[in-house]
């Protein structure tokens, strides 16, 4: 589990492609001390597990694999050595939740339409795969490249966000520019209770699958929620 609180970047070194799958060689740019085999490290919002780690403290790395699903999933397939990547720790115990529940599985690749600033911040919009639309809402928060941000504005298939300087500064949304794809993780909260409520909706559940239970396809109205207690 992640915070989507980015702790900085780190540079990619080397990429060992496999069919299709990849292992992938990261050298933090920042200090990440006591690195252990087995821990999770989110690389631009994917959870991947580090095999290997090595080098001193300036010049720490580690190596972590990458699965033929979780390339076809993210954008990591578009990574090359030198390209630089969000790097999270996983949360532990007791610490601040700074952003917002991010499980580091992403649901599917965003690309950014048009950058425009505002302020000193810089407003972005991305577009998405209509299926995702139901999961995103105004003001609710929304992992892209693992970075925790507030929907400010959204539709159907696309969505806006507000990055303030310091957000900039930290990660690689810097970069961003139209026609740049990013991993996108809806909110968890609302994933579990699109499933949980399509079983009275009639309709598919967040995996497109018919939804099955025994709301008897009568649909969700205000007199059913006030009988079940909401």
């Amino acid at each position: 589990m992640f915070t989507g609180i980015i702790q900085g970047q780190g540079g990619i070194v080397a990429v060992e492609s496999a069919g299709k799958e990849t292992r992938l060689r990261i050298r933090p740019l920042f200090v990440l001390s006591d690195i252990v085999v087995g821990e999770s490290i989110a690389a631009n919002g994917v959870c991947l597990t580090v095999e290997t780690h090595g080098g001193a403290r300036d010049t720490a790395w580690y190596s972590c694999y990458a699965s033929a699903e979780t390339m076809r999933l993210t954008t990591l397939g578009d990574l090359k050595t030198g390209d630089k990547v969000n790097l999270e720790r996983a949360l532990a115990m007791g610490d601040r939740l700074g952003g917002h529940m991010v499980a580091g599985h992403v649901d599917c690749v965003a690309t950014v339409s048009d950058v425009r600033p505002e302020g000193e911040s810089r407003r972005y919009r991305l577009t998405f795969p209509q299926e995702f639309g139901p999961q995103v809402i105004p003001k609710g928060s929304v992992a892209l490249d693992g970075v925790s941000l507030t929907v400010n504005h959204c539709g159907p298939d696309f969505l806006e966000v507000n990055v303030i300087p310091e957000t900039q500064r930290v990660t690689t949304i810097a970069g961003w520019k139209p026609g740049v794809r990013v991993n996108m993780e809806t909110d968890l909260i609302g994933k579990y209770v699109q499933r949980m409520l399509s079983a009275w909706q009639g309709g598919a559940s967040a995996t497109g699958h018919a939804a099955s239970g025994s709301g008897g396809g009568g649909g969700l109205s205000v007199e059913f929620l006030k009988e079940h207690g909401f």
